[in-house]
């Protein structure tokens, strides 16, 4: 691999010991995947914020400790702890301590302190063409999809090297060559008025990653332009019940203006037709649980944006949560200030209801132990939830979530997938 004068005096110790030991890392990433060279990124995004045991925790600290700056503008993505309110959960004293230490070494390192899975709804969000190192599912599928930036799926650890030395092995989708679609799927016979609800986007998501796995997928035949908040729902579920890191909807997403542009002119390697009975059995598949029992309604996986604080506001507007069910949000410091100034949180805390930040549910020990039944309208908590919680699961929308939470057990209006 070809390595330029600076990745040299980086990997030589000449910019000091953390971006050797980045760089070090890099270049041998680089020599396993077979790069030819290394190319300059304009941002990263670090998912190693999270706390996952003492190996993390030693390895941002060690890097703190070698007095590592990051190089580009760096976001962070959810830590281990919500700094500002976890005592009020059941989190075991000692475990946030040790994922507050983590948070703090990645701050010292100059990364700015947004905590959130969206850095896309921040300041940091990037722009067509850049090439970015960006860790979190949603946000790498999200990035490459939706705005056209360019980022190969960094994981835990490999993301803080990246944003060190400035620097990443030129491979994947940073590369335009590897960006064209790969599997052409076709959507037939489903009803407009099922395409224009929020809950169609994270069932249909979870039905393209199972589909896709980690192909490039190429999305046609719906004619209901999507939202931003429903495009990032989708992503995120593409990305967990598969490991889509790029699609291209045809006429939605920058890069397939046509379904020719999509496939950058070549044939597809697979074409699919799916329709109402796939995408019924991929709703079915994201409920796990069985009767109307409910412990608990969680919103906010990918964080809740403030136009989704806007929407759910007037649906609690003057009512209030049944005592045996809570009701959660989870979402990033910035959009519940946007959301507070905009008066979007104040029938939000009438009805009963809670904004955790900083963190998500899945990733820190919050859950209440009698906590068995969840209820959500995101594809990611029902998909992962089961597996990480230990939980069972209601995928509804968002109005479903609302009357149950209300009524204190399951209510679903399940009109739309029959048909």
């Amino acid at each position: 691999m070809k390595l330029s004068r600076t990745d040299r005096d980086q990997l030589e110790g000449r910019h000091g010991p953390a971006p050797a030991m980045a760089m070090s890392i890099l270049v041998r990433m680089g020599e396993v995947l077979e790069a030819d060279r290394m190319l300059d990124i304009v941002a990263a995004h670090i998912d190693s914020t999270l706390y996952m045991g003492q190996a993390t925790l030693d390895f941002a600290e060690k890097l703190s400790g070698m007095g590592a700056k990051v190089c580009v503008p760096t976001s962070l993505n959810v830590g281990g702890v919500d700094q500002q309110g976890w005592q009020s959960w059941p989190v075991p004293p000692a475990w946030a301590e040790q994922a507050r230490r983590q948070m703090d070494a990645y701050q010292a390192m100059g990364a700015v302190p947004t905590w959130t899975c969206a850095p896309y709804q921040t300041a940091f969000r990037p722009k067509f063409g850049q090439q970015i190192a960006w860790g979190e599912s949603n946000a790498i599928v999200f990035a490459n999809s939706v705005i056209g930036a360019r980022t190969e799926r960094y994981p835990d650890l490999l993301d803080i090297c990246a944003a060190l030395t400035g620097r990443v092995p030129a491979v994947g989708l940073h590369l335009e060559a590897n960006r064209a679609g790969q599997l052409v799927i076709e959507v037939s016979g489903v009803p407009k008025s099922l395409q224009a609800e929020d809950s169609f986007y994270p069932v249909f998501g979870l039905l393209v990653g199972k589909l896709a796995g980690d192909r490039i997928p190429v999305l046609t035949g719906l004619n209901v332009r999507p939202t931003e908040d429903q495009l990032k729902a989708f992503g995120a579920a593409t990305a967990s019940s598969g490991s889509v890191a790029l699609y291209h909807w045809v006429g939605v997403t920058p890069e397939a203006p046509t379904l020719e542009a999509a496939l950058q002119g070549r044939r597809p390697q697979d074409s699919l037709q799916v329709g109402m009975p796939e995408l019924r059995a991929a709703w079915q598949d994201l409920t796990t649980a069985t009767g109307r029992r409910l412990d608990m309604v969680v919103l906010g996986s990918p964080h809740f944006s403030l136009d989704e604080f806007r929407r759910l506001a007037p649906m609690l507007e003057g009512r209030r949560r049944h005592p045996d069910v809570s009701f959660l949000v989870t979402s990033s410091r910035a959009m519940a200030a946007l959301a507070e100034k905009a008066g979007a949180l104040k029938s939000l805390r009438e009805f009963g209801g809670r904004v955790t930040l900083d963190t998500c549910i899945l990733t820190t020990p919050m859950l209440p132990s009698d906590v068995t039944t969840l209820m959500t309208n995101s594809a990611k908590y029902a998909y992962y939830s089961p597996g990480l919680l230990n939980t069972q699961v209601v995928f509804g929308s968002l109005s479903d979530c609302v009357q149950s939470a209300i009524e204190g057990r399951v209510v679903r209006d399940e009109s739309l997938w029959a048909g």
